[in-house]
């Protein structure tokens, strides 16, 4: 148990001690979820010269970086879908229905169409 209360003295010291924090705070307002297996198999496909990874050309265009950005653009292992010549994007906010991305397709129309902001 994690949160079981110390049994003595020398081991509630122990936990003052070595204290983790069991949340930390981000500024997102939602997350993308992009998945990596798609974008590896496309070879990046995205930006001026087709090599760029979608998760990153998103990033570039207003998905921000880390936790302090307002949406959070994750890498995620296979979604299951597999789609040829596209990548499969999941909108938290409308988890229901996934995007499938083309390769080559614009990289500000797509950040648009999914609430990005530069």
């Amino acid at each position: 148990m994690c949160c079981a209360p110390p049994r003595n003295a020398a081991a509630a010291l122990r936990l003052e001690t070595f204290r983790v924090k069991l949340f930390v705070r981000a500024n997102w307002e939602a997350s993308l979820l992009v998945c990596r297996k798609c974008s590896k198999k496309l070879g990046g496909g995205f930006g001026p010269k087709g090599k760029t990874p979608l998760a990153k050309a998103l990033k570039a265009h207003g998905g921000g970086k880390g936790r302090k950005a307002k949406l959070g653009v994750i890498e995620v292992k296979c979604l299951g879908v597999c789609p040829k010549g596209a990548v499969t994007v999941v909108d938290s906010r409308d988890p229901g229905r996934w995007r499938l991305v083309r390769e080559g397709a614009d990289v500000a129309e797509v950040a648009a169409a999914l609430g990005l902001h530069t």
